[in-house]
C-alpha cells in the first residue's frame, strides 16, 4: 500500500511538479490549500506523513500543527517555511515536528526527508520485533510456579512495554504477543490461587496490598511534615499510567512502585480498603454502618472520606483531611482553579472517576467500541482524554505548589474475551468478573472458588456464603438469556477478577521540577 502524504500549502498549485515526482515514486498525495482543510482531513482519513507550510493565511502552520497534535500526536509532520528565523524553528521543534525544510525545496530533498522519517519508523519496528522474538522463550520460561510476586510485577511490566512498543507491528506479531500475554495470565491465575490467601495472613514475603498503601506511601511523608496530595484514578491500568507519565514528566520527577489490589478487584472492596487501611471483612466488623454490599459501585463508596479520617485518627494524625470525588469534569475544573485551597492541609485526597466511567461507557456503547476496538486504541483514547482533561490541569496547578503528589489506582481492567457459564441461586450478584451468593458453580479452569470468605477477609451477608473470582480474560454469564449477555459483554473491559492488569497497579510519587 502506498504511503499517504497530506500536503498543506496555500501555494499548492506551484508545487505540481513536486507532487507528480512523488506520485511517480509510489506515494499517494492529498493536496490542500489551508490549515482548516488539513485538520478536517486528518480527522476523517489516515495519513502517514504531513507537509505543512508555516506561513498560510487564516490558520497558520503552527496553529494547524497544534490541532494535528491534539488529534493524532504520533503523526509525523514536516514544517516547510520561507523564514530562517531561529524563533520559528524553535516554535516548530517545540511542537514536536519530525523535521523542517526551508523554501524553496526541490523534489529530491522532499523524497529524502520522507524516506528518512518513514524508514526510521520501519527500522525501529523491525528491531523491536526482532528483540521481542529473541527474548520470547526466556520470558515464557518465567511463567512458572517458582516465580514470586516481585517476578510477576517484572513480567507484567515487560509484557506491557512490549505491547506498547509493538503497536505498529504486523498483526501476526501482535497476535503472538497477545497469546503470550494470555499464557502469562493463565500462570498468574494459578499463582494467585496458591499464594493470595497466605498474603492475608501476614506472611513475611508478601507484596504491598490495598489496606497498606496509605500506611506505606503516605503516612511516612506526613510524619516528615510534607504536604501530600493523594490522587486515586479509578480503574487505571499500568499502560495508561505510562502514557500519563510521559505527559507529566515535563512537570515532575516521577518514581513508580507497584502494589497488588485485593480481591475482588472492584471499587467497593479495593477502594474502601485503601481509604480505611483495613480488609473488607474488618470494615464491616468495626464500622458496620459504613459497609454496604450491592450492585451500584458508586453508592457503595459513599463513606471513603469518613473511613480515611478514622484511619488517620487511629494512626495519631489530624483528621483535618480534604477529600474530593470528581465525576463531573466541571468539578475538576473547579478544584484546579482553587488548587491552593487544597494544599494547606497535610493531606488532600482526590478520587478521579473518569477512566472507570470510560471503561463502563465502552461496554454499553457501540460507537466507543468502534472508536476503541482493541487495547492499543482504548489506550490511545484514554491518552487523548487525559491531554484535554481537568485532571491534567490539576496536575499542572499542583506543580506550582510545595506538595508531594502520590498517584495510584484502586484496580485495573481486563479485556474480557471469553465467557463461561455460571450457576447460582437467584439472589447471587450480577457482576461479570466476580460473584457472591449461594451454590455458585462455574468452569473450574475459569475461576477461583472461595467457599470460606473469612479466609479471604471478605464479608458475606446471608443468604450469600461464597464468592467466585474470574481468572484470565473470562467473564461470567448466567444460563438465562445466555446468548444475549454473551454478545453484549464479550470484548468489553471489565474488573473484579484475578489478572495482572487488574491486580498489579502502579503507585507513583511525583515531585515538581520547579
Amino acid at each position: 500500500m502506498a504511503n499517504r502524504i497530506l500536503w498543506a500549502d496555500d501555494e499548492i498549485d506551484q508545487l505540481k511538479a513536486h507532487i507528480i515526482f512523488l506520485e511517480e515514486k509510489g506515494f499517494q498525495i492529498t493536496p490542500v490549500t489551508n490549515g482548516e482543510d488539513a485538520v478536517s482531513l486528518i480527522k476523517s482519513k489516515p495519513f502517514d506523513i504531513v507537509f505543512l507550510d508555516e506561513q498560510m493565511p487564516g490558520m497558520d502552520g503552527l496553529a494547524t500543527l497544534d490541532q494535528i497534535q491534539d488529534i493524532q500526536p504520533s503523526l509525523p509532520v514536516i514544517m516547510i517555511t520561507k523564514s530562517e528565523e531561529e524563533s520559528i524553528m524553535e516554535d516548530a521543534i517545540g511542537n514536536k515536528i519530525a523535521d523542517y525544510l526551508i523554501k524553496p525545496v526541490n523534489p529530491n530533498q522532499i523524497l529524502l526527508t520522507v524516506k528518512r522519517i518513514l524508514d526510521k519508523q520501519r527500522i525501529q519496528n523491525e528491531k523491536a520485533a526482532q528483540s521481542y522474538l529473541k527474548n520470547f522463550n526466556e520470558l515464557s520460561a518465567r511463567f512458572s510456579e517458582d516465580t514470586g510476586w516481585k517476578g510477576w510485577i517484572d513480567i507484567y511490566k515487560t509484557l506491557t512495554h512490549w505491547e506498547m512498543n509493538l503497536e505498529s507491528s504486523d498483526e501476526a506479531l501482535q497476535q503472538v504477543l497477545q497469546d503470550q500475554f494470555q499464557q502469562a495470565n493463565q500462570a498468574f491465575g494459578r499463582f494467585i490461587k496458591m499464594e493470595y490467601k497466605g498474603w492475608l495472613k501476614g506472611n513475611d514475603d508478601a507484596p504491598m496490598l490495598s489496606p497498606f498503601l496509605v500506611k506505606d506511601k503516605i503516612f511516612p511523608r506526613l510524619r516528615e511534615d510534607e504536604k501530600v496530595v493523594f490522587i486515586l484514578i479509578d480503574c487505571m491500568r499500568y499502560d495508561q499510567w505510562l502514557l500519563f507519565q510521559q505527559i507529566l514528566s515535563e512537570y515532575y520527577t516521577i518514581d513508580t512502585d507497584f502494589y497488588y489490589s485485593i480481591l475482588p478487584t472492584a471499587t467497593p472492596y479495593s477502594r474502601n480498603s485503601i481509604f480505611s487501611g483495613m480488609y473488607p471483612q474488618e470494615i464491616k466488623r468495626r464500622y458496620p454502618q459504613l459497609w454496604e454490599m450491592g450492585q451500584d459501585e458508586t453508592s457503595l463508596n459513599r463513606h471513603e472520606e469518613e473511613l480515611l479520617k478514622k484511619y488517620m485518627q487511629r494512626n495519631h494524625f489530624s483528621d483535618q483531611v480534604k477529600y474530593e470525588k470528581i465525576i463531573d469534569p466541571e468539578d475538576g475544573n473547579r478544584i484546579a482553579q482553587k488548587i491552593s485551597n487544597y494544599t494547606q492541609t497535610p493531606l488532600t485526597a482526590i478520587v478521579y472517576n473518569f477512566v472507570d466511567t470510560l471503561v463502563h461507557s465502552r461496554s454499553d456503547s457501540e460507537v466507543l467500541k468502534q472508536i476503541a476496538p482493541d487495547v492499543p486504541a482504548f489506550r490511545s483514547l484514554t491518552e487523548t482524554w487525559f491531554q484535554h482533561s481537568s485532571l491534567l490541569r490539576i496536575f499542572k496547578e499542583l506543580a506550582d505548589e510545595d506538595v508531594t503528589v502520590v498517584v495510584t489506582s484502586d484496580h485495573g481492567s481486563v479485556r474480557a474475551l471469553r465467557d463461561t457459564k455460571v450457576f447460582g441461586d437467584k439472589d447471587a450478584a450480577t457482576n461479570l468478573r466476580y460473584k457472591y451468593g449461594r451454590n455458585l458453580k462455574a468452569e473450574e479452569s475459569a475461576a477461583i472458588f472461595i467457599d470460606k470468605p473469612e479466609e479471604y477477609m471478605l464479608p458475606v451477608e446471608p443468604p450469600a456464603n461464597s464468592y467466585i473470582i474470574a481468572k484470565e480474560d473470562y467473564f461470567f454469564v448466567y444460563p438465562n438469556n445466555y446468548n444475549k449477555f454473551q454478545n453484549r459483554y464479550r470484548d468489553t473491559f471489565q474488573h473484579g477478577g484475578a489478572s495482572m492488569e487488574e491486580m498489579i497497579l502502579p503507585v507513583s510519587v511525583l515531585k515538581s521540577k520547579k
